[in-house]
């Protein structure tokens, strides 16, 4: 069985990478945008009927969240159109989908745990187009899963874990939003968690909800930081509006996990056991 993974070079590209050598009965093909354009929908359909995958997993994404603000056809290009594109080829060739989505698609203003069937009402360009890509996924009748994910962290690429121990190695004072809650996901979890739907005697087809467990904010998530990593930084909680970005956030986006649990018995591990993990490999 033939997999081909895009975002090769992105967090949960490289941790997938990390996995290959456990899984030798896949052949696993990596892709990024030198060899895939995401942005390019005759590029996608010549490396699909090159490489004729089983199943896609649709990792790569235009995650740029502010900058997709004023990047809107680019971004749109990468998180709809290219995603319709692989649906397309994915539906005429009998090959099953799985497609990374965001806790972005929702507005913020739950005050309970997003399940699946939540309405989604994004609040910035980024978040809109993970939306028409999952609805042009849907339409296109592949078989697929979508994994709305959120806070994404790895020891690989650019994300706030490193962002904050940069910053506290520099810094003896900085502020991280406190009115924003969630909970992080390490891609390492992420990716073990593809890897056992892959797995699994059935592909049951739908959205499902993945992050770790927990419920914290950005100011509780940095703390953690500088206390594992034994930082003295002193760290200010602030408001959201006392830091303002080019796109809007979310003040409230803790994923329901209990389907992906349920369904596909994925564990979810606790989010401080997997930024500890993380954290002792850096």
């Amino acid at each position: 069985m033939k997999i081909l993974i895009t975002g090769r070079h992105g967090q949960l590209g490289s941790e997938l990478h990390d996995l290959k050598e456990a899984y030798p009965k896949y052949q696993m093909v990596f892709v990024d945008r030198e060899e895939m354009d995401l942005s390019n929908p005759d590029q996608i359909i010549e490396v699909l009927n090159t490489q004729k995958p089983n199943i896609i997993v649709s990792a790569g994404a235009y995650t740029a969240v502010d900058k997709a603000e004023s990047d809107q056809e680019l971004c749109d290009a990468v998180n709809h159109i290219a995603v319709k594109t692989i649906g397309a080829w994915a539906a005429d060739n009998n090959a099953n989908v799985i497609h990374i989505s965001t806790d972005y698609v929702f507005d913020g203003t739950s005050e309970t745990p997003l399940k699946e069937t939540d309405t989604p009402d994004p609040i910035n360009v980024y978040g809109l187009t993970k939306l028409h890509g999952e609805q042009a996924l849907r339409a296109s009748s592949a078989n697929h899963v979508i994994i709305r994910t959120a806070w994404v962290y790895s020891v690989y690429g650019a994300n706030f874990v490193k962002t904050m121990i940069r910053l506290m190695s520099e810094r003896e004072e900085i502020g991280v939003v406190a009115d924003q809650i969630g909970t992080p996901t390490y891609a390492r979890d992420l990716a073990k968690a593809i890897m056992q739907i892959i797995e699994a005697p059935e592909f049951l087809q739908g959205v499902y909800h993945y992050s770790n467990e927990g419920k914290i904010s950005w100011h509780e998530f940095a703390t953690a930081v500088k206390e594992i990593k034994g930082f003295n930084t002193k760290i200010n909680a602030i408001g959201s509006n006392a830091f303002p970005t080019p796109a809007k956030r979310p003040n409230f986006s803790l994923l329901d996990k209990s389907k992906i649990k349920e369904v596909y018995k994925v564990s979810v591990p606790d989010w401080k056991t997997s930024l500890q993990e993380m954290l002792g490999e850096l």
